[in-house]
């Protein structure tokens, strides 16, 4: 089947059938990586820009080199060093980078559905970097890739999410992707983070961290997204750490074979253990170098390439 989609915005809207291809074409870029070839044509004379309006380090720096592996020119942005600082809307920031003859925009942005929008007024491909609450495609992407990695089919597999639920974009698309896959997904934390509401996504909720973690064989922590809280929705980190912090004794409710994962930033002793983040178990460098090539499949995916065609160093 052909890719078809221009954008990526959301991992909800995407069929199982375009996660595996997205999937696929990430395991054939990675395994040009693993080669040490340094560069594919695959984008050579395309120009991204990456759009950051919010604070990154692992997703802005997983697109530079994604976009420079694939031969094109990156430009980066941020919101101290765009025109959003002097007032421009997001509309006209874009469509001026757009006139600047940009082949795609990578959008970060603290309002929801801002991907979406700049989709519809720009005619080139947008894809998101994280927007608000709502959802972070490449990283549930480069979260499953790694899961597959490491267990094989995730159908039928135990994945626990632990921590600010509510509030985090990555866990909504880690959700949808997961689920589509065949996962039987439990996210667990406080019940002002975990709201029941989530079981019509599919999921298992749970207030109880160690019948959760029972089975489990993926433990994804989640750290707390104070930014995007209005209030606070546990007395403080101290007790929330006592409670749901995954520490030595903790991990061992969890089986000897289950990987921990984390997509950053880690708060260390607080949703997990410096012990237990860089212990064998820990899978979250991978994640970070794994985001290469998923970055990369989306980029030359919504560029107009096709999953087929990635088998070679694309001479």
């Amino acid at each position: 089947m052909p890719w078809q989609r221009k954008h990526l915005l959301t991992i909800e809207e995407l069929s199982r059938a375009e996660i595996g291809q997205l999937l696929a074409t990430a395991g054939a870029f990675r395994r040009i990586l693993d080669r040490k070839v340094k560069k594919v044509p695959a984008l050579r004379g395309k120009t991204i820009v990456n759009l950051f309006l919010e604070p990154s380090t692992r997703t802005r720096l997983s697109f530079e080199m994604a976009a420079k592996f694939l031969s094109a020119d990156v430009i980066s942005f941020d919101a101290a060093s765009s025109s959003t600082s002097k007032g421009e809307t997001l509309r006209d920031t874009a469509q001026n980078i757009q006139a600047l003859s940009a082949d795609v925009i990578v959008l970060r942005h603290s309002a929801s559905g801002s991907p979406l929008y700049l989709s519809r007024v720009l005619d080139i491909p947008v894809i998101n970097a994280g927007d608000g609450a709502h959802e972070h495609p490449t990283q549930a992407l480069l979260d499953v890739f790694t899961m597959h990695e490491k267990l094989g089919d995730l159908q039928g597999r135990k994945i626990v999410i632990l921590g600010d639920i509510l509030f985090s974009r990555v866990a909504r698309s880690n959700i949808h992707a997961l689920t589509k896959l065949g996962a039987n997904v439990t996210i667990v934390g406080p019940s002002t983070l975990v709201p029941h509401w989530f079981e019509s996504l599919g999921v298992q909720v749970s207030h109880n961290l160690r019948s959760a973690l029972a089975d489990a064989d993926v433990v994804m922590l989640l750290r707390i997204q104070h930014e995007r809280q209005a209030s606070s929705h546990f007395p403080s980190l101290g007790e929330y750490t006592s409670m749901f912090g995954l520490n030595q004794a903790r991990a061992e409710w969890i089986k000897p074979d289950a990987i921990i994962m984390h997509p950053g930033p880690i708060k260390r002793g607080v949703e997990i253990d410096s012990a237990l983040a860089d212990s064998p178990r820990s899978v979250i460098l991978q994640q970070v170098t794994n985001g290469i090539a998923v970055r990369m499949a989306a980029l030359y995916l919504c560029s107009g390439g096709q999953p087929e065609h990635v088998t070679t160093p694309l001479e």
